[in-house]
């Protein structure tokens, strides 16, 4: 308690002293005996404990006991007792009188106590209230704090984003309220000062402390300070779950429009696609051509059948992404569906050495062989594409418990570890893929997709011994397969 508080409490006691001292002169001058004149003395501290604090009951009480032992017992006009009976009296007159003064402070204290609670409940209500009437991308600024500092008449009111650094404040602090919010953030420290109702909290998500909110001005900081923080946590947190909700409806909506977008390009260009087809092969009958045109028709020809290639995988996407495309399951030597991707890839890719490893060559596996053919096709072109002339290219066909694993290994350059976790992403292409040939970024993204739509797998495989990269398409095999997977 500092010096105020105590010159209060002096002045409280003013007006029910200057009543004790006129009692006292009415009951000395008609000589009313000890009893009587103590139970008008104990009507006197009853009222002081009504109308002031704990302190000015407490000297009100002892000016009675010394009024009532100075003026009527005997001897008067002295502190001391003759009698020890007396003696009992006044002391029980004393305890009487700080009892009652201490009941009826911690009653009064009870109920102011309540009432300001109520008070408080009352505001924490509507100020909920009127924070959910707010826009969620709005709840993490001004307009917050505004709400904080207008409801419970602060100050000032500071938040400080731990993520970003930034510090967001309303009103004129007194008490450098965003320098105390900031330092406890940083120290993970709570701070509260009652007497300038100054609060700091640390917002905390789950186990993660995100941030720091600090109130000045604060009535009773031990009863507002909590609720506020977790106010402050809620709206937060509803505004980060907008911004998400916001950004997984855009990203649909993106990937539907790229979706339609892929699908419709694919359609325009199989027509044009199919007649310079056509055309180039017509070409390449007219018998007149000298050996430089036939060069040009087979480089038109190979050239608008990879395009179209590439359009069919984008006609292909875009319905796997729209779910339109099912697997139509049937029984599938898969050993013969990757002899005769290498054996295009022969062709192809001359300069390549394909080397095919089959432990079992007739484990089937239940599968839509079309886009079987076009999911490891594509592992088998990248592996082309991103080795050098003349180097080896290992395509194996073995069970692993209870699946066919098709292993594509070609001896380029390692992926590296930063881009690992990317290279399924559609459209996404490596610095390294980017820098050695030219692609669209759909190979990779199109064979996970169907290994995916078959229940298997597409990884790249992280324990290959010989260098290189080496990826594992895994499908599950057909329940009529009966094998030794260590064969």
């Amino acid at each position: 308690m500092d010096r105020g508080e105590i010159g209060r409490s002096l002045l409280r006691t003013l007006p029910v002293t200057v009543l004790v001292a006129g009692a006292t002169l009415i009951c000395y001058s008609l000589r009313v005996e000890f009893p009587t004149v103590s139970f008008v003395y104990l009507l006197f501290v009853v009222l002081q404990s009504l109308i002031g604090d704990f302190l000015s009951s407490t000297i009100v009480s002892v000016i009675c006991f010394l009024s009532l032992n100075y003026f009527f017992v005997p001897p008067i006009f002295s502190f001391r007792v003759s009698d020890s009976s007396d003696t009992v009296a006044l002391v029980a007159f004393l305890i009487t009188g700080l009892v009652i003064t201490r009941l009826t402070s911690q009653a009064r204290a009870a109920a102011r106590s309540e009432r300001l609670q109520s008070e408080e409940t009352t505001r924490l209500y509507e100020l909920a209230r009127q924070l959910l009437v707010l826009e969620p991308e709005a709840a993490i600024g001004s307009d917050l704090l505004r709400q904080f500092k207008d409801k419970f008449r602060l100050r000032a009111v500071c938040f400080f984003d731990g993520d970003s650094a930034a510090l967001l404040s309303e009103g004129t602090s007194l008490d450098h309220i965003e320098e105390k919010t900031r330092t406890a953030y940083i120290a993970r420290r709570e701070f509260q000062d009652r007497n300038t109702g100054v609060a700091v909290r640390l917002l905390r998500s789950g186990e993660n402390t995100f941030g720091a909110i600090g109130f000045e001005g604060l009535r009773n900081c031990e009863l507002t300070a909590e609720p506020l923080a977790a106010l402050a946590v809620v709206m937060i947190e509803r505004a980060g779950a907008f911004r998400r909700a916001s950004y997984a409806a855009a990203a649909t909506e993106t990937e539907a429009f790229r979706g339609a977008l892929l699908d419709a390009l694919a359609h325009e260009f199989k027509t044009p696609l199919a007649t310079i087809l056509t055309a180039a092969d017509g070409l390449r009958e007219v018998r007149t051509l000298q050996p430089e045109q036939l060069d040009l028709a087979e480089t038109i020809e190979s050239e608008a059948s990879r395009l179209s290639q590439l359009t069919t995988r984008l006609l292909r996407l875009a319905r796997l992404d729209r779910q339109e495309v099912k697997p139509q399951m049937e029984p599938v030597v898969i050993a013969d569906v990757v002899k005769s991707i290498m054996n295009q890839h022969w062709s192809r890719w001359p300069d390549r050495r394909l080397l095919l490893l089959a432990n079992n060559n007739r484990l089937s596996v239940m599968g839509d062989q079309e886009l079987l053919w076009l999911g490891v096709g594509q592992l088998l072109d990248n592996a082309c594409k991103y080795s050098q002339p003349e180097s080896e290219i290992r395509v194996s066909v073995e069970p692993v418990e209870k699946t066919v694993v098709v292993r594509v290994w070609n001896s380029g350059t390692a992926i590296p570890a930063k881009e690992q976790a990317r290279i399924f992403e559609r459209f996404y292409r490596g610095t390294g893929a980017r820098q050695l040939t030219p692609g669209s970024g759909l190979g990779l993204y199109v064979a996970r997709k169907i290994a995916l739509a078959h229940g298997g797998t597409l990884e790249l495989d992280q324990n290959t011994n010989d260098g290189g990269t080496a990826f594992r398409f895994a499908i599950p095999v057909s329940q009529s397969e009966d094998y030794d997977s260590d064969s």
